[in-house]
């Protein structure tokens, strides 16, 4: 999913950049809305496997590369705010340090991975747990499949780009089908490491699943003993 330099022209790379730092921003503030002194350092420990994870890439044909993207993951535990500054510090890193995507193109890279993906992700999340039961265990299902959905959105996301500014000399044609036919396989991959790593902290640690909050609530509400004399 990583976009290098050169593949997009500059007034497309220009606005991709633009769009990335309004919604860092925009991240800045609402983070603070998620983040306390509990779920500071879950975090730091969701940036360190989407990094790790991105860090597995393989060719999918057409000058692309694929990878797991973490979006959803990271927006479930530390919620959608908090994730797209995980995965642009991600992707920060990843273009500086390791030359994976280009630093004119790391606009283009958060927008699709950061933005787009989290977004989208944690918009089906939100659908999907609207019509499951709201329990705890409802969350990784939904987690999974939000997943599974925002890999692909993400990658039409970038051919629609390419649509508008490509320059690399691949049709559109080729690139259309190689990075939404291997990334709806990705998704599938994604929707399962998702849904098992989000079961195992809510095994261990729901309450810092940002995900879980309101079915922590509800469960809550429902153990509260009733006030007063029962007859």
């Amino acid at each position: 999913m990583h976009v290098p330099d050169g593949f997009l022209d500059a007034p497309t790379s220009v606005a991709t950049g633009v769009v990335a730092v309004a919604g860092v921003g925009l991240a800045l503030r609402g983070a603070r809305r998620e983040l306390d002194e509990r779920t500071a350092p879950m975090a730091g420990l969701v940036a360190a496997f989407v990094f790790a994870a991105q860090m597995i890439n393989f060719p999918v044909g057409a000058g692309t590369s694929g990878h797991l993207l973490g979006g959803v993951l990271a927006a479930v535990l530390v919620g959608p705010w908090t994730a797209v500054l995980c995965l642009s510090t991600v992707l920060l890193v990843q273009c500086l340090l390791f030359a994976d995507g280009g630093i004119t193109a790391l606009g283009t890279n958060i927008t699709l991975m950061g933005l787009v993906g989290v977004g989208a992700g944690w918009l089906v999340f939100r659908l999907v747990r609207a019509v499951l039961p709201r329990t705890l265990a409802a969350i990784a299902p939904a987690a999974a499949l939000a997943a599974l959905v925002s890999v692909p959105v993400a990658a039409l996301a970038f051919t629609a780009l390419y649509a508008v500014g490509g320059e690399a000399p691949v049709s559109f044609a080729t690139l259309a089908a190689a990075m939404v036919g291997w990334h709806t396989v990705i998704g599938v991959g994604e929707a399962l490491i998702t849904g098992l790593a989000v079961s195992a902290v809510l095994a261990v640690r729901p309450d810092l699943v940002y995900g879980a909050r309101s079915a922590l609530q509800t469960r809550t509400l429902e153990l509260r003993p009733a006030k007063g004399p029962v007859s």
